[in-house]
This record gives C-alpha cells, sequence and structure tokens, in this order.
C-alpha cells in the first residue's frame, strides 16, 4: 500500500525548503525552484518549510509562491507543511499569534499552494497546547489549512493535542546522532496514532554528509560553531562515529549521506511508526540527486550500525542552551 500523509501518496523523503540554517542558499529563487523542480520529479513531494525561515519578505512562503507562479500544475502533486506562530522571544501558540501567522501564509500564498499541514514553530509553555490546537481546528474545519502538526513535541503534549483535534505529522530531530525520538515514546506514540513522523536535520546539520572533517571546514561566521556537538572539545569524538559510519557506506559503494537517509527510513520497521521521512535541505540539483537515490539498508547493516551507535556515543547536545529550551522534550 502506498503511504499518505494529508491524504496524499508520498514519497520515501521529503525535501526542506530554504531555511535560517547554516546551509548558503541557492543564489536566486530561479536558482531554488530549479532543484525543488528535480526534488518533485524524483519524488520528494512532502515539502517543509516556515514562516520564520527567511525575513518577513522573502522567507519560505514567499519562494512557494514564487515557484507555483512558475509551475501551478504542480500544486496538486505537493504536500507543503509550514512552521509559524513563533514569536519574538520564543514560540507562542496564543490564539493571536496563531491566526495572525495562518492568515499570513494564505495570504502571501495567494490560493496558488494549499497548506496541507500548519505546525506550531515549538511548544508554546505559556499556552495550553488545547488552546493552540483549538485555534487550529477551526482552519481545518474552515477548509483553509489541510491539517495540523507538531514539532519538538513530548509524547504527553502529542497525547493531549490529537485528544482535541488528530494530528497530521509530527516534525522531530531525528538522524544517526539524533535518536530520541525512537526511545522517549513519541515514535511509540506515532505508531498508535497513525501520525506520521518527520525526520528533520537527518543528516545532522552536516555531520553525516562527511564533508566535514575538522573544525576548519567551518567559515569562521558559521552557525554550528555555536552548536555543542562542534565544539573543540567533542569535535574529535563525534568524528569517529562519522567514520565508523563511512565503513558500512564504503563496503555498500553508496554515500555517507544516502546511508544515513536509509536508516532513517528503516526505523519505521524497527519502531512500527507507520511513516517516518526524513526532509534533507538541498541547495543543488546535484545534492538532491544524490539523496532521493534508492538506497536501502539490510537487517545486516542496520544491526551494524547499532553496534556502533552503542559504542561510540554523540557527545554534546543538540542545540545551544538558548534554544534547547524550546524544546519538549
Amino acid at each position: 500500500m502506498t503511504p499518505t500523509i494529508a491524504n496524499r501518496s508520498v514519497g520515501p523523503i521529503g525535501f526542506g525548503l530554504m531555511g535560517l540554517t547554516w546551509r548558503p542558499q541557492p543564489s536566486s529563487y530561479d536558482d531554488a525552484v530549479k532543484v525543488m523542480k528535480r526534488a518533485l520529479d524524483l519524488g520528494a513531494n512532502l515539502w517543509n518549510g516556515g514562516e520564520m525561515y527567511g525575513p518577513p519578505n522573502a522567507n519560505s512562503l514567499h519562494l512557494l509562491e514564487y515557484y507555483f507562479t512558475q509551475y501551478p500544475e504542480d500544486s496538486d502533486k505537493v504536500i507543503i507543511s509550514i512552521k509559524g506562530a513563533a514569536g519574538a522571544h520564543g514560540p507562542d501558540g496564543s490564539p493571536e499569534n496563531v491566526r495572525a501567522s495562518v492568515e499570513n501564509g494564505l495570504k502571501i500564498l495567494d490560493g496558488k499552494a494549499f497548506i496541507s499541514i500548519f505546525e506550531p514553530a515549538r511548544i508554546d509553555p505559556n499556552t495550553p497546547i488545547e488552546t493552540t490546537i483549538s485555534i487550529l481546528s477551526e482552519y481545518v474545519k474552515a477548509g483553509k489549512i489541510g491539517g495540523i502538526g507538531l514539532t519538538e513535541c513530548n509524547e504527553q503534549t502529542l497525547r493531549r493535542a490529537h485528544a482535541i483535534h488528530p494530528i497530521t505529522a509530527v516534525e522531530v530531530e531525528l538522524s544517526l546522532f539524533s535518536t530520541n525520538p525512537l526511545h522517549n515514546g513519541v515514535a511509540e506514540a506515532c505508531a498508535e496514532l497513525g501520525i506520521a513522523l518527520v525526520a528533520y536535520s537527518p543528516l545532522s546539520r552536516g555531520w553525516l554528509t562527511g564533508q566535514v572533517r575538522s573544525l576548519d571546514d567551518l567559515p569562521a561566521d558559521d552557525i554550528r560553531r555555536l552548536f555543542p556537538r562542534f565544539q573543540p572539545e567533542v569535535f574529535h569524538l563525534n568524528l569517529r562515529l562519522v567514520e565508523g559510519l563511512e565503513q558500512i557506506a564504503a563496503e555498500k559503494k553508496v554515500t555517507l549521506a544516502q546511508t544515513a537517509l536509509a536508516w532513517v527510513r528503516a526505523q519505521s520497521r524497527a519502531s512500527g511508526a507507520p511513516l517516518i521521512i526524513p526532509i534533507p535541505g538541498c541547495t543543488t540539483v546535484a545534492r538532491v540527486e544524490e539523496n532521493l537515490a534508492s538506497v536501502e539498508l539490510t537487517a545486516e547493516e542496520v544491526e551494524r550500525i547499532a553496534v556502533i551507535l552503542e559504542e561510540i556515543p554523540v557527545h554534546g547536545k543538540r542545540y545551544p542552551e538558548m534554544w534547547e529550551q524550546y524544546n519538549d522534550l
């Protein structure tokens, strides 16, 4: 049976739209459109972006509006997931901010594309999740958005939200460097409730591309220099994990990135979740083609990776403290 999300068939890998990340962005919208078009041609039809991914006049929503102006025939082929409802000082799931965020997205897209899933960007600790979901459910019932997602939520928050309105997808960081969702009840709850799990940063901010061998590979102003796992005292320790995983990739004659993405997809079987979709960010056609190549891991290879993860632990938290506080995990 073909997997579905938001009532549409979905490919095995999604696509992360341009955002405020460590990656250099395409030099123009036209360059970005070429990457997006190739991704869709290769089956990556879950597109994930955010209202805060870029400045107010040039974020993911503006890029989507530009794309579908060029290719209006593709609007029915893509599942669009948008994060929003961020505040100036952290997550803001208040009714006023949620409404303003959704309305802003609808205005920018101007009917050229449909928001299949709207996700509050992180969980607002100052607003009950029931309040946030109740507002979004009004937009679903009115047909203005297709469904509701959650980002970086824990199992309890997910269950509380789902009790108010069915949750379509949960977006959490999941990679060979970040396996927590498989053990903290989130993946298990998704399996039980029939919710898709969307894995962001499946290549762990470049660690799992094999292109980062030393701190000198990061520009002086690279935001990754702020992240705990890239600090000088642990960098060499985390590189050991990369080197161990590269051995399996070399034996398979595939890239490390392809191996890492195949591992994420394989967790659907391991966790029992109905659907796990990695959403690597790609800024070039070549990277899209690499990431969407058909690579599968055998049960033996998955077990070998499990042994490597046990023998070589990851050092450092996922985020700097100033951002770690916003993860509801």
